[in-house]
């Protein structure tokens, strides 16, 4: 990878990134997070990410777009992941194994009901 000579050069890459993540949630009502900070790995977050893409795929729910984040700053509560549907406020769940990830589909991104007993924060990170 070549070195980056000018701001000029440096801000066409990123407006090319931001192009690309557009494209890629394009059409989807909502997103899930989840934290991949070394604390978020060590913790299950791996296990919980290919838990909330097979159970997606399972249900056949394609109109949410899985991303990763480096660490939340919680890491107490990893593995943790952000569920931010379309005109709702974001809400962070911690402790997510695979089963509280199937858990957390069914109930808000399918029902529209928090899962309560395992939010940590409400809002943007």
């Amino acid at each position: 990878m070549s070195k980056v000579k000018s701001l000029e050069e440096l801000m066409k890459i990123k407006e090319q990134a931001l192009q690309n993540i557009k494209m890629r949630e394009a059409g989807k009502r909502g997103k899930i997070v989840v934290a991949m900070g070394t604390c978020g790995i060590a913790a299950g977050a791996k296990d919980t990410l290919k838990a909330i893409v097979e159970y997606l795929n399972e249900m056949k729910i394609d109109d949410i777009a899985v991303v990763q984040s480096g660490c939340m700053g919680l890491c107490e509560v990893e593995p943790t992941i952000e569920v931010a549907l379309e005109g709702q406020e974001p809400i962070v769940y911690g402790n997510v194994t695979p089963e509280n990830a199937k858990r957390i589909i069914q109930s808000h991104v399918l029902e529209g009901k928090v899962v309560s007993d395992l939010v940590v924060k409400r809002g943007e990170v």
